[in-house]
C-alpha cells in the first residue's frame, strides 16, 4: 500500500509540493482557509469525499484550482493525524483541483490531479483541506466565513462559558453551532439574533442568552 509521504515525492510532475517547495512559494499558514475534512475515498479512480464547511460549493467548482492538504493541525495547534496508511504530511501541501461535484447537501466529491487509485485516495482520509485567501469568495461588512466558527469559545451573557464550536449545521434558514461541552451532551443553538448576543470573531468567542431549553 501507498504511502502518503511516498505518494508525494512521487508527484513533482502533478503538481503537488512538498513542505519545502511549500515554503519557497511564500503561503503563509494564516492565508490558508480551512474548507473541509476528506472522510475516505469515493469509488476506485481516486476520488476523495470531502465533508464541507463552506457555503460556496460552487465557487469552489468554477473558480479554485489549487487546494492544500495536511493533516489536523497542519495550521495553527493541534494534534498531527495518522491516515490508515501512514503519516499525512505536517504542512499543508498543493494540490491541482481537477474537478468537484456534489454528493449529497455538505458532501462533495473530489478529483485530484495525481491521487487515480483508491488506496492512494485513503492515505488522504482525515487530512484537512484548504483553499486560499486570495481565492476565497470576497467578505461584505458583518459577513464570516463558517470555518471561523469552529472551536470558538461559547459563553454566557453572565460569563459561563458553556463549551467550543464543534460543528457548524445549515438548515437553509440559519445556522446551527453544535457546541461540544465537557462531561456533556452536545448544545445545538441556533445563530441568531434573539439567541447570539455577540458573534466575536476576532476575540474568538461567542455570547449567548440563555432561554429556557437552550442548554
Amino acid at each position: 500500500m501507498t504511502d502518503l509521504i511516498d505518494l508525494i515525492d512521487s508527484m513533482d510532475s502533478m503538481d503537488l509540493m512538498t513542505e519545502n517547495t511549500q515554503q519557497t512559494t511564500g503561503v503563509a499558514p494564516d492565508a490558508l482557509l480551512l474548507i473541509g475534512y476528506i472522510i475516505g475515498a469515493f469509488g476506485v479512480r481516486g476520488q476523495v469525499k470531502l465533508k464541507a464547511i463552506t457555503d460556496q460549493p460552487d465557487h469552489l467548482k468554477h473558480q479554485v484550482r489549487t487546494i492544500y492538504i495536511g493533516a489536523v493541525g497542519a495550521v495553527g495547534a493541534g494534534p498531527r493525524s495518522t491516515g490508515p496508511y501512514g503519516p499525512l504530511p505536517s504542512a499543508p501541501v498543493a494540490c491541482r483541483l481537477l474537478e468537484v461535484s456534489m454528493h449529497k447537501p455538505g458532501l462533495l466529491i473530489l478529483t485530484l490531479q495525481g491521487v487515480n487509485t483508491r488506496d492512494e485516495a485513503e492515505t488522504l482520509r482525515r487530512a484537512e483541506v484548504f483553499i486560499h485567501e486570495d481565492d476565497a469568495v470576497p467578505l461584505e461588512a458583518d459577513e464570516y466565513y463558517l470555518h471561523q466558527l469552529y472551536h470558538l469559545r461559547v459563553e454566557t451573557t453572565d460569563g459561563v462559558e458553556v463549551g467550543r464550536v464543534r460543528e457548524v449545521l445549515q438548515t437553509g434558514a440559519h445556522e446551527v453551532l453544535v457546541i461540544a461541552r465537557p462531561g456533556q451532551p452536545d448544545a445545538l443553538i441556533p445563530l441568531i439574533r434573539e439567541v447570539v448576543t455577540l458573534l466575536d470573531i476576532p476575540g474568538g468567542r461567542v455570547v449567548v442568552q440563555v432561554m429556557e431549553g437552550l442548554l
